[in-house]
């Protein structure tokens, strides 16, 4: 099987490092430390290089890219160390809106001008795509929602709610404007730097209704384990390299502790645990996605296998590191708080695996 990248794939690669390349690890923290959390001027300049519509078919006004395609536009992103939220606001509102027929918020999402995120958890409902908490009724000629939603990435920064509600039994979504009547948000930091929210809405109309139901969701949220899993990966080489070099220039006892062989079998398995989360990357991305179950089944499995072996990548290279490791002076600090969040997304190692146990 031919691996190598086609023209169009190192293009795209190749626009992210360039992208990524200023941000230095003072910027990210500076960046991360908005009241936002993220600066709107750098996601239009995202938007401008074509990475969201990357998510869209053609005849919704994207590029039509493909799964391989958006993955490795991730992974680049993960080995940048970048703080652009491309999986959460971009590709994720693409999908979900295209799909759903939305057609003109789409088009705002694409160039940039509107920010978008899925509300879509609830306390309780650990990973859970079927709501419960929030409800939707009818009335008059429109919905109504009423109900609170937790871990809402980007709730400062979102235009555009994309709610999971309840309707006579039913899974539901709706488009909510950020400026809604009956609409409250509450914020908080995550482990990156990053800002989420809970969202409460008391009989807020919505703007619209998007045509998708259950599976439809369950569909999606196999792309995003996929393309979190695809970033990992990219965090996991970026991880590597920056220890890689450190143990080449830190000395102790006049030696440097690369020499030390210790530490050489502890890299080498580090090593292998990113080649092998790579292959299991490609091998799901390159799964037939017509056999829902089966692409499905390795979505999950994929995001298993390399949310827990680049955990242990990041655990080692802290370690390697000491105590500054975990800071936010070091690369690798935001590297790892950035695992631990795309681990838990759409579903922890445990939730994914039992998926996959009983999918296999």
């Amino acid at each position: 099987m031919n691996f190598d990248l086609s023209e169009e794939q190192e293009m795209f690669v190749s626009s992210v490092e360039r992208f990524a390349a200023p941000i230095d690890v003072e910027a990210r923290r500076k960046l991360r430390l908005s009241p936002t959390g993220y600066d709107r001027g750098r996601w239009q300049q995202l938007a401008e290089m074509g990475l969201i519509a990357l998510a869209a078919g053609e005849d919704a006004g994207g590029m039509g890219g493909s799964g391989l395609d958006l993955a490795l536009v991730l992974d680049a992103i993960g080995k940048a160390n970048a703080p652009d939220p491309l999986l959460e606001h971009g590709i994720l509102p693409a999908l979900l809106l295209e799909r759903g027929g939305a057609v003109d918020a789409l088009e705002g999402v694409i160039s940039g001008t509107t920010i978008a995120t899925l509300a879509w958890t609830e306390r309780g409902q650990r990973y859970s795509l079927k709501p419960k908490g929030m409800k939707a009724e009818a009335s008059g000629d429109g919905v109504i929602l009423t109900g609170e939603k937790t871990l809402v990435m980007g709730a400062l920064l979102a235009d555009l709610f994309i709610v999971t509600a309840d309707m006579g039994g039913e899974t539901a979504c709706f488009c909510v404007p950020r400026d809604a009547a009956g609409l409250e948000v509450r914020a908080y930091r995550l482990a990156d730097g990053s800002i989420a929210g809970e969202i409460k809405l008391t009989r807020t109309p919505a703007a619209a209704r998007l045509a998708l139901d259950a599976a439809a969701l369950a569909a999606i949220a196999a792309e995003m384990r996929l393309l979190a899993a695809a970033e990992m990966v990219g965090l996991g080489q970026r991880l590597l390299d920056d220890t890689l070099a450190y143990v080449k220039e830190r000395e102790q006892f006049g030696v440097a502790i690369g020499s030390f062989q210790a530490l050489q079998h502890r890299l080498v398995d580090c090593y292998a645990k990113e080649e092998q989360a790579r292959s299991m990357l490609y091998r799901a991305a390159l799964t037939d996605r017509d056999d829902a179950a089966k692409w499905q089944r390795a979505a999950a499995g994929a995001k298993a296998f390399i949310g827990e072996n680049v955990d242990v990548i990041a655990r080692e290279a802290v370690q390697m590191h000491g105590g500054m490791g975990i800071t936010d002076e070091l690369a690798i600090g935001h590297a790892l708080k950035r695992v631990l969040v795309l681990t838990r997304l759409f579903g922890d190692v445990d939730t994914v695996l039992a998926e996959y146990a009983l999918a296999a």
